[in-house]
């Protein structure tokens, strides 16, 4: 009388078959998610730890004199270096004060020069 909804049979083979299609659980199902942090690691946090530390590198090592260009895209030369911040020079007798941390390069001698 049904027509939309088919009935339901019990069948005891069908659990023990469908187990058996399965394969084995356990290791096998934990190869593919591991398979993808892994490949998270290697091509997105591996790579950006190292990006953090060289810039932590390059603000520890400013030192007055330095041409620097800023996050922002100034560029100019320090002539002063606080513990945070740090004076930049931008163009004659215009001095700009930025934090330590948004300096983005350090750029080679004589480049202003050539600006």
């Amino acid at each position: 009388m049904n027509f939309f909804i088919n009935d339901a049979l019990a069948d005891a083979a069908a659990p023990a078959a469908a187990a058996a299609q399965q394969g084995p659980g356990g290791l096998a199902g934990l190869i593919f998610p591991i398979g993808l942090i892994l490949i998270l690691y290697f091509f997105m946090i591996r790579p950006q730890v190292k990006r953090q530390k060289e810039h932590k590198a390059l603000v520890e090592s400013l030192k007055k004199g330095d041409e620097v260009q800023t996050m922002g895209g100034l560029m100019g030369r320090i002539t002063e270096v606080g513990e945070n911040f740090v004076k930049v020079e931008v163009a004659d007798g215009v001095e700009v004060t930025v934090r330590r941390g948004a300096v983005e390069a350090v750029m080679p001698k004589g480049t202003l020069k050539e600006l």
